[in-house]
């Protein structure tokens, strides 16, 4: 059998805050709740559950994304006053060209580092 990561959590202040967070970044739609978790479908196999029980931490999930969808996330990014960078902790507002892609660090109220990239690194 073939394993493949069916579902994480993210913890975070507030959950809708957070999944509606991620959803825009990516043009999803975000889930109604399951119990306690607000959940955004990444793919068909792939759901990230925001939880609130635990409050916010910082977190680190990369993306591999097409052209469309890095633009959309780096154009939310640059008409907002969000902490984005070419580095995990740079907040330098610039992209960076690993892997001869696109790639950005978009980081959300609770410090998680979204990182998507348009060629894997």
């Amino acid at each position: 059998m073939t394993i493949i990561l069916n579902h994480t959590i993210v913890p975070v202040a507030d959950a809708q805050r957070g999944a509606q967070f991620l959803a825009d970044l990516l043009g999803l739609p975000v889930s109604p709740p399951a119990g306690p978790f607000v959940p955004v479908r990444i793919n068909d196999d792939l759901t990230l559950d925001f939880d609130q029980r635990l409050g916010g931490r910082p977190g680190h999930y990369a993306f591999l994304v097409d052209d469309a969808t890095f633009d959309r996330a780096l154009g939310l990014a640059q008409d907002s006053d969000l902490s984005w960078g070419s580095a995990p902790r740079q907040s330098d507002r610039q992209i960076n060209h690993l892997g001869g892609g696109r790639g950005v660090y978009i980081r959300d109220p609770d410090g998680i580092a979204y990182e998507l990239f348009t060629a894997v690194p």
